[in-house]
Order: C-alpha cells, then structure tokens, then sequence
C-alpha cells in the first residue's frame, strides 16, 4: 500500500541528532548542542514590530494570494535590485514559499523524472538527496577539498555524468563547509548548463551572511545565468525567524511559471504576517544582517582558536553558519562524534551525514554565544587531552 517514494527516501540526519541529543540529556548528560543551525538571536525589533501590527490587519486574516502577497514580491524584487543588482519582475520572476527548504523540493519535483541525474558538490545539504529520492530521481556528488578551499572541479567532471545531467545543485555560502563561490566559478556552471542543456538550482539560503570584505554574491548577478537558473532564498537565516518559515525562489520565467504551477497544487500558502513582516526586512538597509555576519565572523575565529589548542584543524570559513572540522587522523567522523557527546558533552554531526564525500569531517554550529563556544572548546581540548 505504500509508495515506492516514500520506501527509499533516506533519514533525516538533523532529526536524528535531536533525538542523540535528547537521550543524552534524559540520561543526565550535560550537553553543549553544537549539532543545530537554529538561529539562536532575535529578529530586528522592526520585524517583529510589523508582525504585531499585521496580526491586527483584518486583511491578513484572509488567505494571502497563491504565489504571495505582491508587496513582499516586489519588496525582494527589490532586495535583489540594491544588494545584487539584478532587475527581477515580481509577477513572473519570482515566488513566496514557506522557507528555501520547500523551495528545494518544488524545484526538484517540477524538474526531475524517476531516473534522472542530480549532480551536487559534496558534501551536501542532506535535503538535496533526499528530495531527488521523493523525485526518484540519481545524485552524484563532484568531491571537493580543502585545497581548494571546498569549490568543485567542474572542468575534472566526466563529460558523460554532464551529458545526463538534468539539474545541478549549488549553495553558497555553502552547508557544511564555509565556502562562498566567486564569480568565475558561477560563470564556468552557466556556461556548462547551456552546453547540456541542464538548469542550476542556487541554493542561497545564507544570503548576506558572508565573513569576507565582499558580501556573497547571487547566482542570478552571473551573465546568461537567467536563461538557465532558479535561486533559493530564506528570511530564516539572514533575519534570524527560522520559525515562521518564509522565503522565496527567483529566476527564469518558463521554469518559475512550472514550478508556481505545482506549488499551487502540493504546498501551503505562506502565513500573511510572515510576509509582511518579510517585506520590511527586505526592504531595510540591511545592517541586521551586517551584524549577524560580523557575529557569526567573531563566533568562528573564538572556536577556531578554542580547538586548535587541542591539535584540531576548523577548515576556514567564508560564510554561512557552521565550522567545518577534519577529525584526528585515523579516526572514523561517526566514532568521533559518538566520543564527542559522551566524554566532551558536545552534540555535532557527523561529516558522513553530507554524503560520502563528508566522511573524515564533523559540522559544529555557530549558533551559540561565544562563552559557550569557549567552554565546548575547552571540554573538547580536556577530552583530548585525557584521551592521550
């Protein structure tokens, strides 16, 4: 009785580290839970203003309309205009979904039939696999490596796995490992996505969050990307409301039009007040944003200097949430997290947990105030001490 579908979809890594969590703490355990990208601030006072004053509108007590209400299309329309410089149609360039994650699986169920390629750097935000399995659809992974600072090799790439490739997913700043793409890379993608005839997928749910001089730039800022692209962008982490599930995808008309046409059949609208107060935060200076980036910068560079004192190795970062850490030398990623939460009391993940190409790594969140980034350093760099 049940479908196919829904008997090969793989678990959900971060639902399993809550319920390793969970156990942990029901055992008596004193944890430091670095396993979660749940931003741990406030929204600006702004926001959470305009979402009071929206529940009070008696026109955000109806239903919005299906592809959003046309003043937070026209306000990320207009986001995109001052930070990235692209000039976007609100009508048909872009869409309101309830967060970049059910962004992810629109694209990919409007775009892939059972059996076609799914190509993704590794490692790899989990949803990315286990959406292309709903869609029965086939993921490689191109490897990456610190030595080149986590972007991919798409000149190594066979040409036989292009010339089956349906869809190419990107994300930058990338989850798990830092890395921000550059614009000769984003250029040499177009330019393979029009050679085979494939459409990129940009995942830019890190949007505004980069640690360098430049902010990270958006797929959509490449030249002819247009023609052969969808981006992904979420309020979730740029305006620290992950709860309230807001985002949106822009790109291509003809593909927009596709993908609007199943949202309209497989997802919810995206609650009113959520998109009112997203419509303000669009429309701000963005200093916010500016902070958390700045915060999250600060965050890193503390549990890089924390974890080096016990011989470990943070991968630098350009962006995004999370630190990307090499285990000790020999040592399997899953033994070494299982040891982590049980002698150290720190809850990460597994690399292996972002696909293969992950194994010999472990992601620890950023989403926690330095005094506590501190301490799970110290307990860490006491455990390793111990075990030696």
């Amino acid at each position: 009785m049940i479908a196919m579908r829904a008997q090969h979809i793989p678990g959900n890594p971060f639902a399993m580290g809550d319920a390793r969590v969970a156990r942990a703490v029901a055992n008596g355990e004193d944890v430091i839970d670095l396993s979660k990208g749940n931003p741990d601030g406030q929204p600006p006072e702004f926001m959470v203003d305009e979402a009071i004053r929206a529940t009070h509108d008696p026109e955000d007590f109806r239903y919005t309309a299906f592809n959003g209400k046309p003043a937070f299309l026209q306000a990320a329309a207009s986001w995109y205009q001052r930070e990235h410089g692209i000039d976007l149609d609100s009508k048909t360039q872009l869409l309101a979904v309830s967060g970049a994650s059910v962004g992810i699986g629109l694209v990919i169920l409007t775009l892939i039939n059972p059996g076609d390629l799914v190509v993704v750097p590794g490692p790899y935000y989990p949803q990315y696999e286990g959406s292309t399995a709903v869609a029965q659809g086939r993921l490689h992974a191109i490897p990456t490596d610190e030595e080149h600072d986590f972007l991919p090799d798409l000149d190594a790439v066979d040409e036989s796995v292009w010339s089956q490739t349906k869809l190419l997913i990107l994300n930058y700043p990338n989850n798990p490992t830092g890395a921000v793409a550059n614009p000769e890379f984003f250029a040499k993608a177009v330019a393979l996505a029009k050679r085979y005839h494939f459409i990129i997928m940009h995942d830019f749910a890190y949007a505004g969050i980069g640690f360098d001089e430049k902010a990270p730039i958006s797929l959509l800022e490449t030249p002819g990307a247009m023609d052969v692209s969808v981006e992904l962008c979420s309020l979730s982490k740029m305006y620290m409301v992950a709860g309230w599930r807001g985002g949106f995808i822009a790109g291509n008309p003809v593909l927009m039009d596709a993908i609007k046409c199943l949202n309209l059949q497989t997802t919810l609208l995206v609650t009113s007040t959520v998109l009112d107060a997203g419509a303000a935060a669009l429309n701000s200076d963005q200093a916010s944003v500016r902070v958390l980036a700045a915060r999250y910068r600060k965050r890193f560079e503390t549990l890089k200097a924390g974890l080096a004192k016990a011989g470990l190795h943070l991968c630098e970062s350009h962006g995004g949430l999370f630190a990307w850490m090499r285990v000790p030398q020999g040592e399997n990623d899953r033994d070494f997290t299982t040891w982590l939460l049980h002698t150290a009391g720190i809850a990460v993940l597994a690399g292996s947990d972002f696909g293969p190409t992950g194994a010999g790594f472990v992601r620890l969140s950023l989403l926690k105030p330095e005094s506590e980034l501190a301490e799970a350093a110290r307990r860490i760099s006491a455990a390793m001490q111990q075990r030696h």
